[in-house]
């Protein structure tokens, strides 16, 4: 499987595989993206009402999510335990052409891909990550989550990963109160959401996009 990095529309880069047609962020950008689906959506709503907020992401990918939500720890000094499950991690190679510099100092950004898996690591004081080889299917959940931030690849890429079955898997795994949120909106996800018990809003979507949806466990 081929990867790679290719620069978006606000500068800042992402991974395509060309064989499957997806990119790994928005080609209108990356961060900017990022920014409004998993940070303004998900993550800001929720500072503050833990002591120690408990994110879980599918697809680590670049790792930019995990970035952004290490500068959000550290600016809102909120404690964070990040997990994320990759089944097909990034090479060394790869992850030295990407670069984030508007975000954190670069040295973070290596220390969230060069750390070990499969056990805790802290990043920061305010930031532990465990990343999990393996795929979402297989992945276990000890603890509920507050918030899920669901950045699989399209569901004409991956439909295996947008049915409602998955999401009654991710239902499971929240918290009540917590929150989902994502890119896609198409109306077949809502639906699956809505059979695996969630409460579904469609909200504006990032540059290029016209919406994306939140979803909440009560």
């Amino acid at each position: 499987m081929k990867r790679i990095v290719q620069d978006t529309a606000d500068g800042s880069p992402t991974i395509a595989i060309p064989d499957m047609q997806v990119t790994y962020h928005s080609r209108h950008g990356a961060v900017q993206e990022s920014r409004h689906v998993f940070i303004q959506a998900g993550l800001q709503p929720l500072l503050k009402q833990y002591d120690i907020l408990r994110v879980f992401e599918m697809g680590l990918g670049t790792g930019l999510n995990a970035l952004l939500t290490l500068e959000q720890a550290i600016i809102g000094e909120q404690a964070v335990c990040y997990q994320a499950v990759e089944k097909y991690p990034l090479n060394g190679d790869e992850i030295k052409e990407l670069e984030y510099k508007q975000i954190l100092r670069p040295a973070y950004f290596m220390a969230l891909h060069q750390c070990n898996w499969n056990e805790p690591i802290a990043i920061h004081s305010l930031f532990t990550l465990y990343k999990s080889h393996t795929s979402l299917q297989e992945f276990k959940a000890n603890t509920p989550f507050h918030l899920i931030y669901y950045d699989a690849f399209a569901p004409a890429a991956q439909p295996e990963l947008w049915t409602q079955q998955i999401f009654e898997q991710l239902y499971a795994m929240l918290a009540n109160g917590g929150i989902l949120v994502t890119y896609c909106s198409k109306g077949e996800v809502r639906r699956n959401m809505l059979a695996a018990g969630f409460e579904v809003e469609k909200l504006a979507g990032p540059p290029g996009k016209r919406e994306m949806l939140r979803a909440t466990k009560h």
